[in-house]
């Protein structure tokens, strides 16, 4: 698969960085969204702090993968419950 050397601009600094080419697009998405999220926390708190504004950006990113792993979890109980159901349903002939 094919690389690519890209720098990602984080909080006024840039890291080089090799990325497949397909997720290039991804890469830069996330860069983006890093400093849109550390602006956000500058505009809010009044922090210039960068270690602070990173660290805050980092536990705003964690807090939203556990809750979309919680998310995750209950569609797949409740796919699980629905197929259960189902098989009753077939192995009784209705």
């Amino acid at each position: 698969m094919e690389e690519l050397s890209i720098k990602i601009k984080i909080a006024d600094r840039e890291y080089p960085m090799k990325v497949k080419l397909a997720e290039e697009e991804k890469i830069r998405a996330a860069g983006k969204l890093i400093n849109e999220k550390i602006k956000h926390y500058r505009g809010q708190f009044g922090i210039n702090d960068k270690q602070d504004l990173l660290a805050m950006v980092a536990f705003d990113c964690l807090v939203d993968k556990m809750a979309d792993e919680k998310n995750l979890e209950d569609i797949d109980h409740t796919v699980v419950e629905k197929i259960n159901h189902l098989n009753q349903l077939v192995s009784q002939g209705i």
